[in-house]
């Protein structure tokens, strides 16, 4: 018996790791500055609105992401530093946590990882408001006018975003 559950907690964790790598595939594309970033209200993770609008004026990375993903797990630290780095001079980023267990899985997990900036509970009508959410993490960089500038699926480095960043900044 111990046998057959330690296979099967094997096999879920390798499956895990497969999917994850499967949609982490390194996808990254210029959208041109001409798609406008969708509105969207959702809650903090203390229950407080979050309003993707109030975020118009600052250079904006908008990060699709989970705790069990382990790409974006590898992210979340780069984010951080370029956060405490850039934010005064204009960076927001927002985490849009796509987690089944919501704020009972992502809060505990925030704290951990001592994460500053915004995360916010996502649900499926963000995630197609942004063209359907295929692969995780997804995130958009929205320059201060609230339009997309590029789409990157799959996990990237600091040195990606920083480069991106400056150029908006």
């Amino acid at each position: 018996m111990k046998i057959k559950k330690r296979f099967f907690i094997l096999t879920l964790t390798l499956l895990l790791f497969i999917t994850a790598g499967l949609l982490s595939c390194d996808q990254s594309s210029a959208v041109g500055g001409s798609s406008v970033a969708a509105d969207f209200t959702l809650n903090d993770l203390d229950g407080k609105p979050f309003k993707m609008s109030d975020t118009k004026g600052s250079v904006v990375i908008l990060d699709f992401w989970a705790t069990w993903c382990p790409p974006c797990r590898m992210e979340i630290p780069h984010f951080e530093a370029l956060y405490r780095q850039y934010k005064a001079k204009g960076i927001v980023i927002v985490g849009v946590a796509l987690d089944r267990g919501g704020v009972g899985v992502v809060k505990p997990f925030i704290k951990e990882m001592g994460v500053t900036y915004p995360v916010v509970i996502g649900d499926q009508n963000v995630a197609n408001v942004y063209g359907g959410i295929r692969g995780i993490p997804t995130t958009f960089i929205i320059d201060r006018e609230g339009r997309i500038v590029e789409k990157a699926v799959g996990y990237r480095d600091k040195e990606f975003f920083e480069s991106r960043i400056k150029e908006l900044l």
